[in-house]
């Protein structure tokens, strides 16, 4: 079996424009349920026309432009991998069709259920509406965000990316952060 327990494990969470966060938490997964409140804009970029998603386009934004970040600071890139992408995807689907509140709920699991052997592990979780370029906003306030921009910055070589909407046009955004290795 390809598992380990992590030694430390990083999460945040951001509802994007509703000022809603959690802070880098080593070691244990956010216990806060929230209310899926409706999001108020703060940003001028917010459109109110139903907006067309394509999730597989979105995912490759998140992780380029976390790329794009990350060189810009002097750090390696990290590689996309899809059976942690599968995850990430899952998560968000689960939190979209309401399976699950939007949290960090099941972490743990989720990273173990990877077949990679992992020293540390990390989760950004973000939430939004009506706006044309979802990924933009999510990865805008990650980068604005103390505990998420501690996430993307970490020591990581992996990433997966998962995006899901919902019938209300609810856009939910996962990525997991892992270092590889014994």
């Amino acid at each position: 079996m390809f598992r380990q327990t992590a030694f430390g494990i990083a999460l945040s969470m951001l509802v994007l424009a509703s000022g809603m966060s959690s802070t880098n938490v080593p070691g244990q997964t956010s216990t806060k349920k929230s209310d899926r409140r409706q999001v108020l804009s703060m940003s001028s970029r917010r459109v109110t026309l139903p907006v067309t998603i394509k999730s597989t386009d979105l995912e490759r934004s998140i992780f380029d432009d976390i790329n794009r970040y990350r060189a810009s600071k002097g750090l390696p890139k990290l590689s996309l991998n899809t059976r942690i992408s599968r995850q990430a995807r899952i998560h968000s689907q689960n939190m979209a069709n309401g399976k699950i509140p939007f949290s960090h709920q099941g972490f743990r699991r989720r990273v173990s259920a990877i077949p990679i052997r992992y020293r540390s592990a990390a989760e950004n979780v973000a939430f939004n509406l009506g706006y044309s370029d979802p990924a933009q906003e999510a990865v805008a306030g990650w980068l604005h965000s103390p505990g998420h921009l501690a996430n993307i910055k970490g020591n990581y070589n992996m990433t997966g990316i998962g995006v899901a909407t919902n019938s209300q046009g609810e856009v939910y955004l996962t990525q997991i952060f892992l270092r590889s290795g014994r």
